[in-house]
């Protein structure tokens, strides 16, 4: 078919017959499309025909050509469909649109149902936020027309597509996350406490809020803080639990409301507690002014409604589903059943209306109540040892149990036989033996007796063989046909699932067997607690280090900034340094050649005006000229002092004439006296070894002493005298060596602390050095500053010559005192030289 021709007449029958293959040979007519080239891609040309009969008929023929096909439903997805469609939908009026809507819905529906990558796609796309508009209802009472109704039934079944339950979790969050952020969820609950909603958009809206707010928090918490638009205000879960207990209700309704309430629950243990804190003591209302979600929950368990008693049975089961806290809290539950009788315990209550059986006269099935109460028994029993004990400490409890199991009755109540089985093996296999009368073993033989093991796990399988066990463990979402078929809850036959084997393992093993395992769950749990503590203590190392390392990397970027500005303020030094080192160059540059510019601008002429300034610069030239001679003067007596020191015979330093002289002597004595203990020890060192050698021969001969041969022919007496001669010649020679060894030791210390003289000797020659040393340098010091004041005299006398010079150029008289002054002046300076040279070089 050419349909990539335009002609009307060529393109719209070529659409229609490709439709009526399809719906026909769909998918032999699917493969040959899909192994076509561009053959999808031609039939996605079809939606932007500006022809809208044939842009309609493009979209039947998409939806023909997409049912069940996943790979054709990719292609046509990444055709760019999604946008293409919502383009329509929003063109047409949203849910206001007509059929071209609710086709469009229907193409959407079979491009994401079941198809993991559109879904993904479709998110990814952010086209879930273009779907918030579509719910936008407004206040309005009227204007429900057939058309807009099934345009948001759909809409709302598009929703749950993009989040049920069978898709995979990750995919589901991340879905319900996008319509928490962009409003979605707002929107629908909007719808759910509008007025004037249709009964079967105010159902699916319900379903479809239970399905975007089920596991996933944020959005559980959100669905909790809304309230109905009452007065005063109700939270919007206490008004649909007074719906789901409500018999007038529609039975859909009913169901749609208790499946929201599993999923507000469903993994949400904070949701859990905030149930069941409503029915504890503390927490309920004494006025009666406002119902709580739990005294809703109470009436229904216990009203005459058997729909009602199942739906609220199923409800509080969810509230304790995997949640042990709140299974042992509702243990403290107390009920008022007349006046003047005292409260009994919740737990209490169900198995008293559980014993009474058919003796109440309620509508509904007969079995409904019981069934629904001993699914909530068997959840609250499960995996909490504690409920068991107080399920066992009622003494009608067991009995009633194993007469229910031991009879013979028809089919109907044969599933409650098996699910009386599953309550008792519970209670064996959850027993903690904490009463003698109901401890495990006993428990085995009452029900070997009493029923027979065989028998037992016959009446047990009951559950999972009843037809409609199969059908509620399929999904978790309540749908049954009627309510007669509302008997297992979705939840509870996955623990039937997990405690049908565990039971019946319990139930035939022996009571040696059941030790060895008490034994290894207490190994077990020992272990799970080590390993806690473990990993506690991981986690707060962990958190530790994450701390030292945060601070780590802080004190690291502090250093880093630290060394910059260090690095910067070194840098900024050193220009500052040679920023100085040139200005004093500089300065040091400048300072005669200001002098030679001053002199050559003076000779080339001076204005009249300046002789007073110049008379000036005389007089402070001429006062510079006496201090500096006074400076001389001081330096000439210093030197004269230093001469004289110098001239002294036998010591080079005599700068403090008396304090030289005497450390000159000291160090003359001291040489004297180290040459003397030198002396001393090399004679003491000669005594040494002259003892030392003695040493060795009077050990020597102690060796021979000690080993006398043996004379034959001499008696024992002499024997003996020889014996105490030699033993006294030894005690002589070991004195001798003892006093010898003690005299070496004194020399020992004598020559250690003549060493440390001579050390100390050493020391002071080298510091009387460093002082000559110094002196020296001195004196030459003083002979350079003394040359540079006569340079700076001589230059003085120059320049006062050269500005008389001038001043009688220019015929200003110069005062014979001035002249006396500087011929005075002269004679001093002639004199002074005379004496230096009279005094010879220093």
């Amino acid at each position: 078919l050419k349909l990539q021709e335009f002609d009307f007449h060529v393109r719209w029958p070529g659409v229609k017959l490709l439709t009526s293959l399809l719906k026909q040979l769909g998918p032999q007519v699917q493969q040959i499309i899909l192994v076509s080239p561009m053959g999808v891609s031609r039939l996605m040309d079809l939606l932007a025909d500006s022809r809208e009969v044939i842009r309609n008929d493009g979209v039947l023929l998409l939806q023909a050509l997409t049912r069940s096909n996943g790979a054709i439903q990719k292609i046509v997805a990444f055709e760019n469909a999604f946008e293409r469609l919502l383009d329509i939908i929003t063109e047409e009026g949203n849910s206001d649109g007509g059929i071209v809507v609710e086709d469009c819905l229907i193409l959407l529906q079979n491009l994401l149902k079941n198809n993991n990558s559109n879904q993904n796609f479709f998110k990814e796309g952010s086209y879930i936020q273009r779907m918030k508009p579509w719910f936008d209802v407004g206040d309005e009472n009227s204007g429900w027309s057939a058309q807009k109704v099934t345009n948001l039934h759909v809409m709302l079944q598009l929703v749950r597509v993009l989040v049920s339950p069978t898709n995979p979790p990750g995919a589901t969050s991340s879905c319900q996350k996008a319509m928490f952020q962009c409003g979605l969820l707002q929107q629908l609950c909007t719808i759910l406490m509008a007025t004037g909603v249709p009964a079967d958009i105010l159902t699916e809206t319900i379903n479809t809020v239970s399905e975007v707010i089920r596991g996933y928090q944020v959005n559980q918490d959100y669905f909790a803080s809304v309230n109905a638009p009452s007065n005063p205000p109700r939270p919007a879960i206490v008004v649909l639990l007074m719906s789901m207990v409500n018999e007038r209700q529609p039975f859909v309704l009913r169901c749609a409301v208790l499946y929201c309430f599993q999923c507000f629950l469903y993994k949400n243990q904070k949701g859990q507690g905030e149930i069941v804190s409503t029915l504890l003591p503390s927490t309920i209302d004494a006025t009666g002014n406002s119902v709580s979600a739990g005294q809703l929950l109470c009436g229904g368990l216990f009203s005459t409604d058997s729909l009602s008693n199942w739906c609220a049975a199923v409800a509080l089961a969810h509230a304790l589903q995997e949640n042990a806290t709140q299974k042992e809290q509702l243990l403290r539950v107390q009920l008022a059943t007349s006046i003047g009788n005292p409260p009994v315990s919740l737990l209490q209550q169900c198995t008293n209306i559980l014993s009474q059986g058919d003796k109440i006269d309620r509508r509904g099935s007969k079995i409904q109540t019981r069934v629904g109460l001993l699914m909530l028994l068997c959840t609250w029993l499960s995996n909490c040892p504690i409920a068991v004990t107080h399920f066992l400490h009622n003494s009608a409890n067991v009995p009633f149990l194993t007469g229910q199991i031991a009879e013979n009755l028809g089919e109907e109540e044969q599933l409650v036989q098996g699910l009386c089985a599953l309550l008792l093996g519970i209670s064996i296999y959850f027993n903690d033996n904490s009463l003698e009368s109901y401890m495990k073993e006993k428990l085995k033989q009452l029900i070997e007796k009493r029923i027979g093991k065989e028998n037992f796990i016959e009446k047990l399988g009951f559950i999972s063989k009843h037809e409609l066990y199969s059908r509620a463990s399929q999904k978790p979402q309540p749908n049954f046909p009627s309510p007669e078929y509302m008997i297992f809850d979705h939840e509870f036959t996955k623990l039937v699932k997990e405690l049908e084997g565990v039971i019946t393992k319990a139930i035939y093993k022996s009571s040696e067997e059941d030790k060895k395992e008490e034994e290894v769950k207490k190994t077990l749990e020992q272990h799970d607690s080590i390993v806690t503590h473990y990993k506690n203590m991981i986690r707060e190392q962990d958190l530790q280090l994450e701390e030292l390392k945060q601070q780590i990397s802080t004190l690291k970027c502090q250093n880093e900034q630290l060394q910059t500005a260090v690095t910067q303020q070194v840098s900024q030094i050193q220009q500052h340094k040679d920023q100085y080192n040139l200005l004093k160059v500089q300065l040091g540059k400048d300072n005669p050649h200001q002098g030679s510019y001053s002199d050559a601008t003076q000779m080339n002429g001076i204005q009249p005006e300046e002789v007073g300034r110049l008379r000036e610069e005389i007089e402070e030239l001429k006062s510079n000229q006496e201090l500096l001679q006074s400076q001389l003067a001081e330096k000439d007596s210093l030197i004269e002092n230093l001469k004289s020191s110098q001239a002294s015979p036998g010591t080079n330093e005599q700068s403090s004439a008396t304090a030289s002289a005497q450390d000159s002597e000291q160090i003359a004595e001291l040489k004297q006296e180290l040459a003397t203990l030198k002396s001393q020890l090399n004679s003491q060192s000669v005594e040494i070894t002259k003892l030392q050698t003695e040493k060795q021969e009077l050990l020597q001969k102690t060796e021979t002493f000690a080993k006398p041969a043996p004379v034959p022919g001499e008696s024992e007496a002499v024997a003996a005298a020889k014996t105490t001669d030699v033993e006294g010649r030894l005690s002589a020679l070991l004195q001798e060596t003892k006093e010898l060894k003690n005299e070496i030791k004194a020399l020992s210390e004598e020559r250690a602390a003549i060493k440390e003289q001579l050390d100390a000797s050493n020391s002071t020659i080298a510091i009387l050095q460093n002082e000559k040393n110094k002196l020296e340098v001195d004196v030459t010091d003083s002979k350079k500053e003394q040359d540079d004041l006569l340079v700076l005299l001589a230059d003085q006398d120059q320049k006062i010559f050269s500005l008389k010079n001038k001043l009688k150029e220019l015929g200003h008289p110069v005062e014979e005192e001035d002249e006396l002054e500087s011929g005075d002046q002269d004679d001093e300076e002639d004199e002074d030289e005379d004496n230096g040279k009279d005094q010879g070089p220093i």
